[in-house]
């Protein structure tokens, strides 16, 4: 089977080396994969398998080039940059990454609060311009806080033990129900949620149903000096709406591990029917990095040596079951 693997990083290589993959003749690319992208007659025509993250925007323009695309795997649990309604139309699987990280995504959500709450940031930035001042790095202590988990899939999950550990109080509220989730934490209704969390932090996928879930409805219910915490998708929260309530004090700092893709391309999303442009969110987000108590990394909470080894060898046998006609981690 040939396979274009887009997006190849320099972390990525140990993996290949010390694995082989004769059933396979892969050619990596660093590149993402866009309607950009230049690619060889013989690419095009004999492709039958592409691997990308979800840097690449893989639109009907851009899958209609290859000629015999069999199956696509995304290295990631996200598959919003895949047309999967042209792939169903075409008759091209989509295999997606179920779950991974959890504890890594975990243990980083909980570095983002403790930066946040500690004022990390401004006191390194200070540093820099060999500059201190003491009062302006006063923190909070944890273990007086109440935090709010949106979402408790296997990441939420950690989190409420994690948070359990440093003396917090935890709120869920789950879209799915999960065994004894009771012993971890307490579940409240959303507004609840809202309304006596310290600290909010989202742990889901998202879905049409989930498209800024976070809005300026929800920032209105929420308490003054509130901390937001998003690892999962950009999308999940209307950014304007952040920065609004951060310039006016009622979010008190922010961490952000959700632009990889989105703050790159200045692609316009279609969601249900919402559009979403992510030019708007660039403008906004440059606002947001300039500010002291907003902390944005490019959606690397995942990216542990033990991940990316786990979502290389789960791909690959994702492609190799395709091969012998099953279906796993299948989307579409």
């Amino acid at each position: 089977m040939k396979l274009l693997l887009f997006d190849f990083r320099e972390s990525e290589k140990e993996f290949f080396e010390r694995n082989s993959f004769c059933d396979f003749d892969i050619n990596f690319k660093e590149e993402s994969l866009s309607e950009k992208t230049r690619l060889g007659e013989e690419e095009l025509d004999n492709t039958v398998a592409i691997s990308v993250y979800r840097s690449s925007i893989l639109t009907e323009k851009v899958l209609k080039r290859f000629k015999n695309l069999r199956v696509i795997a995304t290295r990631s649990y996200g598959f919003s940059h895949i047309d999967l309604e042209y792939c169903m139309k075409n008759r091209i699987a989509v295999l997606n990454i179920e779950q991974y990280g959890e504890m890594a995504v975990a243990e980083y959500a909980m570095g983002l609060i403790i930066a946040l709450t500690r004022k990390i940031k401004p006191a390194v930035l200070d540093i820099l311009e060999h500059k201190v001042n003491p009062k302006k790095y006063e923190g909070e202590l944890l273990n007086k806080k109440t935090i709010g988990i949106i979402g408790c899939g296997k990441v939420g999950k950690k989190i409420a033990q994690i948070s359990k550990l440093f003396g917090m109080n935890s709120f869920v509220s789950s879209y799915k129900e999960l065994p004894k989730l009771d012993v971890e934490c307490n579940v409240v209704p959303f507004d609840t949620l809202l309304r006596e969390s310290d600290i909010i932090a989202l742990h889901m996928p998202f879905t049409t149903e989930t498209y800024q879930i976070i809005g300026r409805e929800e920032f209105e219910k929420m308490k003054k000096g509130v901390y937001i915490i998003n690892t999962s998708s950009v999308e999940l929260i209307d950014l304007q709406a952040l920065l609004e309530n951060i310039e006016l004090g009622k979010v008190k700092g922010a961490g952000l591990d959700i632009l990889e893709s989105d703050y790159t391309t200045g692609k316009v999303k279609d969601v249900g029917n919402e559009t979403m442009s992510t030019k708007l969110n660039q403008k906004v987000t440059e606002k947001l990095l300039s500010s002291p108590n907003v902390i944005i990394t490019p959606h690397i909470a995942y990216n542990t040596v033990d991940t990316i080894d786990y979502v290389l060898e789960t791909t690959m046998n994702n492609l190799r079951d395709f091969l012998k006609g099953i279906n796993s981690n299948r989307v579409c």
